[in-house]
């Protein structure tokens, strides 16, 4: 069979496979969402293409050279009327975009707890989202439940429906958590810690990975990821506190060491101070932490991602003489400093 034949036949076979991508197939609610982005974005930006794609034939063979009665206008040089059309078409589809990137920018904002579960069930608001910690090793995925005591390596269960705060950090190169069927992708770093709010919908078996190079064991670098019932994840914990030894300082040391293609671990237990620690970058004993290095005056508390003022009440966001009073409220007068400037 010759080289063209075969690559006829496997043209097809990669366009099937690809109608089971994860990030098309979503399988919690922040993921939805972001297809869906993906999808308007591809329809507005088509306005355009397949348009001009159909136009190029048309113009083709309308103006072909044996095509005696198309128009022949050598000295056509401007009509208003068409540079409306070319100039309006693509501004119009520039500010939908940037609309759109705007509002999906703060609204799936990673750090901003969810707004619901779903399109057709709201969230509790009494309800406690499950806390897991996340720290990405050379190269495997250590995720810790403080919660409920137990941690697990390249394995990650999750109850469906219920809100899931990822709270993450790196022992010592920048990598990409990434969970395609739950949520987009967001950075782990050494000494530096990132949030993420999501939730799964369905249960099933997923893949999650790390999306950024971080050397020789990147490629092998994945975890699985679980959707259970509340029960079955109650069970999933019962049976991890049975089949592990507690992580320990030591026993983070050992994990800490380059290796590849690490098979799932349980421990029944980790220090309730290890994940601080490894953010903070003082696991080793005698290492001190680098919550009194962030400024002259001692630990800066790092309760995560600022509220910005988007998200706050007029009230809320405070005054200076750079911020414009509200209607009706007298602005405070500028300082004799700034009037003799």
């Amino acid at each position: 069979m010759s080289i063209a034949r075969r690559l006829l036949i496997l043209l097809p076979l990669a366009a099937l496979s690809a109608c089971d991508r994860a990030v098309l197939d979503p399988a919690g609610d922040i993921a939805l969402q972001q297809r869906d982005i993906i999808y308007i974005s591809t329809a507005l930006m088509l306005l355009i293409i397949v348009p001009v794609l159909a136009l190029i034939v048309v113009f083709a063979w309308r103006y072909r050279e044996n095509n005696k009665d198309a128009t022949y206008d050598p000295h056509f040089d401007h009509s208003t009327a068409l540079e409306l059309v070319i100039w309006s078409a693509p501004l119009l589809i520039i500010i939908c975009l940037g609309a759109l990137t705007w509002w999906s920018t703060h609204l799936l904002d990673p750090f901003r707890p969810i707004n619901r579960i779903s399109a057709e069930k709201a969230i509790d608001p009494r309800a406690k989202p499950l806390v897991v910690q996340v720290v990405s090793l050379d190269w495997k995925w250590l995720f810790i439940y403080p919660e409920q005591g137990v941690a697990t390596v390249n394995e990650l269960v999750l109850p469906v429906d219920r809100q899931v705060r990822f709270d993450l950090t790196s022992t010592n190169m920048m990598n990409t958590f990434y969970a395609p069927t739950m949520a987009g992708m967001i950075y782990t770093m050494p000494g530096m810690r990132s949030t993420l709010h999501a939730v799964l919908n369905r249960p099933g078996q997923f893949e999650g990975f790390s999306a950024n190079y971080s050397g020789a064991g990147f490629s092998d670098m994945r975890f699985k990821l679980y959707g259970v019932d509340q029960g079955g994840f109650d069970g999933w914990v019962t049976r991890v506190k049975a089949s592990g030894p507690p992580l320990d300082t030591k026993g983070f040391l050992a994990l800490e060491k380059p290796s590849e293609k690490v098979p799932a671990m349980y421990f029944s237990g980790a220090e309730a101070d290890l994940f601080e620690r490894v953010y903070k970058r003082c696991v080793r004993p005698g290492t001190p932490c680098m919550s009194g290095m962030h400024g002259g005056h001692g630990s800066v508390p790092q309760t995560g991602k600022p509220e910005g003022a988007l998200l706050k009440k007029g009230e809320e966001k405070g005054g200076g003489e750079s911020l414009t009073p509200p209607p009706g409220v007298q602005g405070k007068p500028a300082s004799h400093s700034h009037q003799e400037r």
